[in-house]
């Protein structure tokens, strides 16, 4: 069985997500732990009593969801399962990381913390009075017109290239407003505000990515142990130099999540698990291949129906 785990990105928070796992592994109680520790937050309580509103926040949602997939790789570990091969998409490259042995556990939650600290400071400079600054999904447009649309548009760009017929876009309100009315009258099926806190994936961010690259400069980035593939290129990522490279270009560059897919597909892995929050890798998948199929796994439930195997 040649398996590859993919990991959600912001987004995919809700209240209660990991709960269930805390309550069935030991392993996942472990990780809360240390996790909260080195973050020096009570992640146990902002998971469970936080709101919507609450883990929206950038600073909040990169460490919980770090978190929460890192849990489910945990307890899919306590029961024998692992993973040949690894992608996330956007924050979720950085559970990829951990689980392919570029990153200590302890650097991954320092990282992120950092990383969603600079990414929020960054966004708010972007609000104005006519909102904050935001992303939006665009569904049933070609990704070609929507760069073409989107260059006669100040402070709106591609972000994520999430299927053939959806991508996100990232800019200020006020861009995000005259793109959507463009994007609509051109044939667009709907234009989806996002529940994110900032433009990211855009050049909008590149204070947060000067920053991120001096802290970078502190951290040791492994060799990948096992397949890696890169939200920048697509490609997988060949060594601990490449990935640090792009982990600051990543905040500023979009998701090629298709390009990701399709070498995912190249590589004949038997089985896809969506190693997290919610189902938004297994539709995207769908979208875009009907075999193997994605499996979500993010809860206790669906864990224990995933077989033993190597």
């Amino acid at each position: 069985m040649k398996r590859v785990y993919l990991f959600p990105g912001q987004g995919a928070q809700y209240p209660g997500m990991g709960m269930d796992l805390f309550k069935h592994s030991d392993r996942v109680k472990e990780l809360f732990q240390k996790a909260s520790t080195l973050t020096q937050m009570d992640l146990f309580k902002i998971l469970s009593e936080g709101t919507e509103e609450e883990l929206k926040s950038t600073e909040i949602a990169q460490v919980v969801i770090t978190l929460v997939n890192l849990a489910v790789s945990e307890a899919l570990r306590e029961r024998g399962i692992y993973p040949n091969g690894v992608a996330g998409f956007s924050l979720g490259e950085y559970a990829a990381l951990a689980e392919a042995g570029v990153l200590s556990i302890e650097d991954t939650f320092k990282l992120v913390q950092i990383r969603g600290a600079l990414m929020e400071q960054a966004s708010r400079k972007w609000d104005s009075a006519e909102g904050k600054a935001g992303m939006a999904a665009v569904i049933g447009l070609e990704a070609s017109r929507i760069e073409e649309i989107l260059s006669g548009i100040e402070d709106v760009y591609p972000a994520n290239y999430n299927s053939p017929l959806q991508t996100v876009i990232s800019g200020t309100a006020r861009g995000l407003s005259q793109a959507e009315e463009k994007l609509k009258q051109s044939g667009a099926k709907r234009v989806i505000r996002l529940k994110v806190s900032g433009p990211f994936h855009s050049p909008l961010l590149r204070e947060a990515k000067e920053r991120f690259e001096a802290v970078l400069r502190e951290v040791v980035f492994q060799d990948p142990r096992i397949p890696l593939y890169s939200n920048v290129t697509g490609n997988r990522i060949a060594s601990g130099e490449e990935a640090k490279r792009l982990a600051s270009e990543q905040i500023v560059s979009p998701v090629r999540w298709t390009t990701v897919e399709e070498e995912i597909k190249l590589e004949g892995y038997d089985e896809l698990l969506e190693t997290g929050p919610g189902t938004v890798l297994t539709g995207l998948w769908k979208t875009f291949c009907a075999n193997p199929v994605c499996v979500p796994v993010g809860k206790w439930e669906e864990i224990i129906k995933i077989g033993i195997g190597g």
